[in-house]
């Protein structure tokens, strides 16, 4: 099963997200990521995300494409989405010699001559040469280092100024779950008016909308919690209304996952999969452990019913506060979680 992105583009519907192999994230000595990427590529999750802030995660991802070329003597069937994500202290002097650089370094680290998709990302559109840095990756993709342009975390006025620019746009890669409607607010319309399509991440909400932590006591403040997943996803629950309306909104889905006989991870996805515009969503995966189950999102889908007393039960959560992205752009707590400059050598 694929979706086309854009014409003559497609993607597994479920991307192996990136974020949990990278060396900031996780510590992890016994995983085996190589191995993993085959298992997925073999079960037909061709598609990664990926980010030149994720360290070490387009270098595992160049090491697989030459150790799948070494053992079965062609390429992999993959395509590979990264970020490009300017050093918030850089924003004011990015040029075309900073952006090419990291660029060509993304390029030299997945081994590959020109990149399916780069994501642009923007930490401050005070700082507003944007358009101009985006215009840059347009260039790259018009001489063949780039085979299409996407952006993440881009609410819609400055999504279309740079389709206004004439910036090739293929996609918005966005937080969007059961527990944050913000896209549904202006950014579905205007995608579907300009023919951009979105990748959706946090669907599991780091785990939190999963079986695990269903019926199980408030884990405390996110603060507390062991890693920035945790304290970013257990922050999204505390705006949302609390720990109370999520065991709530839980109980819907495990009832509606019961019906299916698939697990509350795969209906919080396939709801997701099925909402307007959406093309693929983006699943974090540091092992194969959940390989399977991830797998049965794709095997069944939510009637109107389901879709109904899903809705009854979002509505009883508070509404997150802005569009997209704007708490994590701010200057509060989601904002402090944040690291800003990965891509100083």
């Amino acid at each position: 099963m694929r979706r086309e992105l854009t014409d003559g583009y497609e993607v597994s519907p479920i991307l192996k997200g990136g974020w949990q192999l990278s060396e900031s994230h996780s510590d992890d000595k016994s995983a085996t990521p190589i191995d993993d990427m085959f298992a997925f590529v073999d079960a037909g999750i061709t598609t990664f995300d990926c980010a030149d802030i994720y360290t070490g995660v387009e270098e595992l991802i160049g090491e697989f494409r030459a150790e799948y070329r070494r053992q079965r003597g062609e390429d992999a069937p993959v395509q590979v989405h990264t970020k490009f994500v300017p050093d918030r202290g850089r924003l004011e002097t990015v040029d075309r010699s900073y952006v090419e650089q990291i660029i060509d370094r993304s390029r030299e680290r997945l081994g590959v001559e020109a990149l399916d998709l780069v994501q642009f990302h923007w930490w401050d559109f005070s700082v507003d040469n944007y358009v101009e840095t985006a215009e840059i990756l347009a260039d790259l993709h018009d001489e063949g280092k780039i085979r299409h342009v996407g952006v993440t975390n881009f609410d819609v006025s400055h999504l279309r100024e740079l389709l206004d620019a004439g910036v090739p746009v293929v996609s918005n890669q966005v937080q969007y779950s059961l527990l944050d409607d913000r896209p549904e607010r202006d950014l579905v319309e205007c995608c579907r008016e300009e023919g951009v399509q979105m990748l959706c991440f946090g669907t599991l909400a780091g785990g939190f909308l999963t079986g695990q932590y269903h019926g199980e006591p408030d884990p405390g403040a996110a603060e507390t919690l062991e890693n920035r997943s945790l304290t970013k996803y257990k922050l999204v629950i505390e705006d949302a209304g609390g720990w109370g309306p999520y065991q709530d909104l839980l109980d819907t889905v495990e009832s509606i996952a019961d019906k299916h006989d698939v697990s509350i991870a795969n209906v919080a996805t396939r709801y997701i999969l099925e909402r307007p515009q959406v093309c693929a969503a983006i699943v974090g995966a540091r092992d194969t452990s959940h390989l399977d189950d991830n797998l049965r999102t794709l095997e069944f889908s939510l009637d109107e019913a389901d879709h109904r007393r899903i809705e009854d039960a979002r509505s009883n959560l508070d509404e997150l506060p802005g569009g997209v992205y704007d708490l994590e752009r701010g200057t509060g707590k989601h904002a402090r979680i944040m690291k800003y400059n990965l891509n100083e050598e």
